[in-house]
């Protein structure tokens, strides 16, 4: 979102950007610096945890009694095989693998061999997984490991539809720890969801926006910026910018004038 008119006659100049995030190897947020000389830094303001195996057995769920897994994430294939590990427990070849998408299935290949296992692939929703589910709803049983935030749209479904499975929650997404940024400030703070406005709240209870840009990406991200009563100066995607890059360097074009 751009600035308006009336707000661009008093806007401050863009000079450091927080992106909440890890940093990647490669990024347009370094083009995006390098272009207009901006320090742009990286921080993951949430962090994922391992339950232990301690934890989980107290669950009395074992993962080699299910004969189908539903995988929603990387994280979800990570901690899965992690705890099979620590449990001493090998996933017989007969077991059923689905994942939301192709990013999830092609991670699942560090993990096995795919020739010699039967694996399902949506697009990106449970909406895409539904009809390899439904056909085999009556033979399987299933598991759908997950974090503490649950997968609200998956369970619902296999809710719904009567499907015999269990959540086994296998690592939680947490705050991360920040306070060593409490006397740092940026122009502007990116946030991708609601756990990182929520990180900025719990590490920064007093936290004021005064004159920090507040830039964010998604529908439920802004939400929860609003609930909070802040002020979104950069908003994406939207049809002029679907990039949160292309978001900020329009907004920066106006207030480095």
């Amino acid at each position: 979102m751009g600035a308006s008119k009336a707000e661009t006659k008093k806007l401050r100049a863009i000079k450091s950007i927080l992106i909440s995030q890890p940093k990647p190897e490669r990024s347009p947020y370094f083009d995006l610096g390098s272009k207009y000389g901006l320090q742009i830094d990286f921080r993951p303001f949430i962090h994922v945890e391992p339950v232990s195996e301690r934890e989980f057995r107290k669950t009395r769920i074992r993962p080699d009694e299910y004969s189908a897994v539903i995988f929603t994430s990387r994280n979800g294939i990570e901690h899965f095989f992690r705890m099979c590990e620590d449990m001493r427990i090998k996933m017989p070849q007969s077991t059923k693998y689905f994942c939301l998408s192709s990013a999830v299935s092609n991670y699942l290949q560090k993990f096995i061999i795919y020739r010699k296992r039967k694996v399902f692939v949506g697009k990106k929703t449970i909406n895409d997984l539904a009809p390899y589910l439904l056909k085999h709803k009556s033979k399987e049983k299933f598991l759908l490991p997950c974090s503490n935030l649950g997968s609200k749209p998956v369970v619902e479904f296999l809710t719904k539809e009567e499907f015999d499975f269990n959540e086994a929650m296998m690592y939680r997404t947490v705050s991360s720890d920040l306070s060593d940024l409490a006397d740092i400030t940026y122009d502007v703070l990116v946030f991708f969801s609601p756990l990182g406005i929520k990180s900025l709240y719990e590490n920064f209870p007093k936290f004021k926006q005064n004159e920090t840009r507040i830039a964010v990406f998604g529908n439920s991200t802004s939400r929860a910026v609003e609930e909070r009563g802040l002020t979104i100066n950069i908003l994406a995607p939207t049809p002029e910018t679907p990039s949160m890059t292309m978001a900020l360097e329009k907004y920066i074009q106006e207030a480095n004038k």
